[in-house]
């Protein structure tokens, strides 16, 4: 009858196997954890690739910062010369009435033409907090050509004015060269911040 192998003193104790058994599976462990995480750098040619990507990584997001930079830019110049219209084109609301009137009686004595009676209504121009749209209904006495050379001047004004609409009617008792004319004309005016109306 064949006799047992004999290993030596203690390896038939089931717990040294046990503890050689463990050993053997931590050095494998070890050994997978090395190569899968490559705790001592890559070769050569991977630390060039990572090079690479990272370097490539700060292109883009120095070109975005650059883009942003570009952009922000864009809106502060934006900005300014929105601000620059508004104080060129609109006037300010304490004193819109009475530069409006003044203009158009000014252009319609130049046109040779009479300013009648006047009407104001304003209104807020939603989404803003400092334009109120204001609709100018006044009525003038004169000719065709001076009609004609008067529209012509509003055109021309330095503010920012909409002739909304005109109505025109020559009166019964006159030769018809007169008309009697009634205009819409719209424009925006603006408030200063913390001004009152």
């Amino acid at each position: 009858m064949p006799q047992p192998l004999k290993l030596g003193a203690g390896m038939t104790d089931p717990r040294v196997i046990m503890r050689v058994i463990i050993g053997l599976l931590l050095i494998a462990n070890l050994a997978a954890a090395v190569i899968a995480f490559k705790p001592f750098g890559g070769s050569a040619d991977d630390l060039t690739r990572e090079r690479e990507r990272l370097s490539s990584q700060v292109n883009d997001l120095q070109k975005r910062v650059a883009d942003s930079k570009k952009l922000v830019d864009k809106v502060e110049k934006g900005r300014t010369e929105g601000d620059q219209f508004l104080d060129k084109y609109f006037s300010d609301i304490k004193t819109a009435s009475t530069v409006i009137l003044q203009e158009l009686n000014d252009t319609a004595t130049q046109a040779g033409i009479k300013m009648g009676q006047w009407q104001f209504d304003r209104q807020p121009v939603e989404g803003s907090d400092t334009l109120q749209r204001e609709t100018i209904t006044v009525g003038f006495d004169g000719t065709y050509p001076n009609f004609t050379k008067f529209i012509n001047l509003v055109d021309k004004s330095p503010r920012f004015l909409i002739i909304e609409s005109m109505q025109a009617a020559a009166p019964q008792a006159q030769n018809g060269q007169s008309l009697n004319v009634t205009l819409k004309i719209i424009r925006y005016i603006k408030e200063t911040p913390g001004g009152a109306i």
